[in-house]
């Protein structure tokens, strides 16, 4: 289960908000933070997340919003190419700010070194990774054949997502596109930054 960006922007702001005041927003508050005009349209989002079980109302309480314990805050820290390699500054990712992706713990588990990428490019598609699409991941050093990670080229300081397969000393970076050839490299020459975990799929 997602949420739709005015739902991830809603829970994001009671989130922080809550964080730094010690107390929960107020529907208006709510609104006003994520340009939402209308307090009845505030109140339809709520009502949908407390029927996702992502937050409870107490009635008739200006300030009874608790959120639960079942979100996973994942932070976006850029794009990385499914496509053609791309380079990229001081050996990692470009940060997007404060973007953060809101899931739910039946989509992925709560566990630490979660972080999320846009993906730019078709390479994967056959993978179901599209051009577009949101990876989530967790940070690792290590691969094992057939594992969907983001691989840094250290000798052409670019980064790009492929399946990763071991061969000796040369690691076959194969894409999941027919038209696209694998990119092979010495093992030395590579370094591992994370493992595909779950997808996001862009919605047209």
């Amino acid at each position: 289960m997602t949420l739709s960006e005015r739902q991830n922007k809603i829970v994001s702001f009671i989130r922080h908000f809550s964080a730094e005041r010690g107390f929960p927003p107020t529907i208006r508050e709510i609104g006003a933070a994520v340009g939402i005009a209308s307090t009845s349209v505030v109140n339809y989002n709520l009502d949908v997340l407390q029927k996702k079980g992502l937050l409870t109302r107490r009635p008739a309480v200006s300030r009874g919003l608790t959120l639960g314990e079942r979100l996973v805050w994942v932070p976006i820290l850029g794009t990385i190419a499914a496509g053609l390699p791309i380079p990229v500054p001081n050996n990692d990712f470009p940060t997007f700010g404060d973007e953060t992706l809101i899931l739910t713990s039946d989509l992925i588990e709560p566990q630490e070194g979660l972080f999320a990428l846009h993906v730019k490019g078709d390479s994967m598609i056959d993978a179901l990774v599209d051009d577009g699409d949101i990876v989530v991941m967790k940070r690792q050093e290590e691969a094992h054949n057939g594992d969907m990670v983001a691989v840094w080229l250290m000798a052409e300081d670019e980064i790009t997502l492929k399946r990763f397969y071991r061969e000796g000393e040369r690691v076959r970076l194969q894409p999941a596109n027919p038209t696209m050839q694998p990119i092979y490299t010495h093992a030395s020459n590579v370094a591992v930054q994370g493992k595909v975990m779950t997808v996001i799929r862009r919605v047209n």
